[in-house]
């Protein structure tokens, strides 16, 4: 299988890495607009430019790591161009955008794979079913801060010129809450504070999103990025039911930028009123690990010809919580759902 990495931030380089290791991948270039430092496996790979230059060298399938502002618009370019597509989350920077790329991939009848990296770890997969064994109507409580300075706040910095935290981590956090209530978001609100002068004044870089569901849960989700964010309780994630809890019990996280940190867990802790079962998690996969089985994912995805009419849905789900949250907090009005598609 053909394979073009567009994109060569932290993901893309991982992704790269990914299809170089896999036997059925034939990484056939690269795409990035300026320069940057890759790894001795990745050297000898042509290197263009643009993305127009990389869809010339007809590749089976895409890679889109690049910021959120281009997702929509090469994801649809590459599947005209006849590839199967991988999109770094989020889907789109709108809603709208994001049921175009959708409808495309029906359209096309071509594989779209979304990059929620969570949905790939065993220790999450775990979460989830534990949390849904206990039932609902559930509480969702959850966090993702990061304490970010020198490159990871440049970096920071950079994504929130088009995406704002809680919309580019939220997503991740969202899906996992309606992967375990399976039931329909209702009502968004959200709040959040410009806390940085380095920031354009039109963006923020803490926020906090609440969610209602049809059956009755709730949920909140915060992210924070910059040197000044408190590295107390900086990771939580939290599950209440009627009938007991589910929560991630490592304690021992290391620094909030930690990037292998945001996807262990460590242990879960299963509690219910009449006793409490803690879970311990051995050997769990890497950053690097999870995205080499994004990779498996998404080949094996179009070598079986999978239905991914649910994964596409879901991605637009979790994205117009989000876009709703952020949309709550620039008007400062609560926001009603519709349906997603």
């Amino acid at each position: 299988m053909r394979v073009l990495v567009a994109g060569l931030g932290n993901m893309g380089r991982s992704h790269a890495l990914a299809y170089h290791t896999h036997p059925d991948a034939d990484v056939i270039g690269l795409v990035n607009r300026s320069a940057v430092d890759l790894p001795e496996a990745l050297l000898n790979y042509p290197w263009v430019t643009t993305f127009a230059e990389g869809l010339a060298l007809k590749p089976d399938l895409v890679c889109i790591a690049t910021y959120s502002d281009s997702h929509a618009d090469y994801a649809i370019a590459a599947m005209e161009a006849g590839a199967d597509v991988f999109v770094e989350k989020p889907l789109a920077t709108t809603v709208d955008d994001a049921r175009r790329v959708v409808a495309a991939a029906e359209r096309l009848g071509r594989k779209l794979v979304v990059g929620y990296i969570l949905r790939h770890h065993p220790s999450w997969q775990r979460l989830i079913t534990e949390a849904r064994d206990l039932g609902g109507p559930y509480v969702f409580r959850m966090n993702l801060n990061q304490q970010s300075d020198g490159d990871t706040w440049k970096t920071h910095k950079a994504l929130m010129e088009n995406t704002s935290p809680i919309v580019d981590c939220g997503v991740h956090y969202v899906d996992v809450m309606c992967q375990i209530t399976d039931a329909k978001p209702v009502r968004v609100n959200g709040m959040g504070l410009r806390l940085s002068d380095e920031i354009a004044p039109s963006m923020y870089n803490y926020g906090q999103l609440q969610v209602w569901f049809e059956d009755g849960s709730v949920g909140w989700y915060e992210a924070g990025w910059g040197p000044m964010m408190s590295e107390t309780a900086f990771f939580v994630k939290d599950v209440v039911s009627p009938n007991g809890a589910v929560s991630i019990t490592d304690g021992h996280k290391g620094a909030s930028d930690d990037i292998d940190g945001h996807t262990k867990v460590g242990g879960i802790l299963v509690h219910r009123p009449s006793d409490d079962q803690l879970i311990e998690i051995h050997n769990e996969p890497g950053h690097q690990d999870l995205c080499d089985a994004q990779a498996a994912f998404m080949i094996d995805a179009v070598k079986t010809d999978a239905d991914l009419s649910r994964h596409m849905d879901d991605a637009v789900q979790s994205l117009a919580i989000c876009l709703a949250a952020d949309e709550s907090i620039r008007s400062g009005h609560p926001m009603t759902l519709g349906e997603t598609r």
